[in-house]
């Protein structure tokens, strides 16, 4: 296979195929217009043809010139392409985590952007719980679940607690939500579709209600989350994660009983040095997971 012509003498054949002259190119170029004439002599033998006619007013393309012309324009603006969006990419931190997180994550996320502009952050969410940095270039993900190993560097955020919410409405409304037994009146709205969040926390609260009443199953704790801030039923869910919602007013706990699962949510990155940026966005992150004692809280139950 023929060698490939080296790249600078592609370079000046390009500058001198805009201006058709030796010596503006020399001078674009900041050479000699002897090295601008070597270098393209050097190509032409490595091609085995002319790409030059000369003549005494200047310079034409030959017809291998011409053809050779948008060949080279369109390298020459491929490699600035990948300059440009391997260097964006480079410089904007890729961040993956799970759509449950999504009501807490986003607004800290907007905050972090208009503290630290130069500190970009990418945002790819997903319904799955984990990530493999050997596969999935992400710089910094958060998952759900146990508390991560596998020589990851971890951060935590905080523990879940389930607990029930609903629009502040319900509490006093035709059908009051004042005790226990009084969920048996509303709609039970479930994250997912196994109910296993109402059941441990019905359980843990010695609740002997049944789920076999009005209900509703949802995707994602998003949905369902929202569906109760309009005053349509009764959802559990970390109270953590909704924590921006508690404090506004659009959600409030009926019950104070907090019920630990033993599952936490964490930030996880490679096992490896981080760069300046990504450190300040992780220690930022952990910081903002702290207890926040503005947080509309109820006694618990007896």
């Amino acid at each position: 296979m023929k060698r490939l012509p080296p790249l600078p003498a592609l370079h000046t054949f390009l500058i001198t195929a805009q201006h058709c002259n030796f010596t503006r190119a020399a001078q674009q170029l900041h050479i000699t217009q002897g090295a601008v004439s070597r270098q393209i002599a050097g190509l032409e033998e490595h091609l085995g043809y002319a790409l030059f006619q000369r003549q005494a007013r200047g310079l034409s393309l030959t017809r291998e010139g011409q053809d050779w012309l948008p060949r080279v324009q369109q390298i020459f603006a491929l490699i600035e392409q990948g300059v440009r969006e391997v260097g964006r990419h480079s410089a904007t931190l890729q961040l993956k985590a799970p759509t449950c997180v999504m009501r807490w994550l986003l607004p800290r996320l907007m905050e972090w952007q208009a503290l630290r502009p130069d500190v970009p952050v990418e945002l790819t969410t997903t319904v799955q719980h984990g990530v493999d940095f050997r596969r999935e270039g992400f710089d910094a993900a958060v998952v759900y679940g146990a508390l991560p190993n596998g020589g990851l560097q971890v951060r935590k955020l905080f523990d879940e607690q389930l607990t029930p919410m609903c629009a502040p409405s319900l509490l006093e409304g035709q059908l009051p939500l004042t005790r226990l037994e009084d969920l048996s009146r509303h709609m039970l709205l479930h994250p997912s579709r196994d109910e296993h969040d109402w059941r441990l926390w019905l359980q843990a609260a010695g609740a002997s209600i049944e789920l076999n009443g009005p209900r509703q199953h949802f995707e994602t704790l998003d949905m369902a989350m929202a569906m109760a801030s309009q005053g349509t039923g009764v959802a559990i869910g970390d109270w953590a994660l909704v924590g921006d919602d508690l404090r506004s007013g659009r959600l409030c706990m009926p019950f104070g009983l907090k019920v630990l699962t033993g599952k936490g949510y964490y930030l996880v990155s490679p096992a490896r040095s981080l760069p300046p940026g990504l450190v300040e966005l992780l220690d930022w992150l952990q910081a903002q997971a702290r207890p926040d004692d503005s947080v509309p809280h109820r006694e618990p139950l007896p």
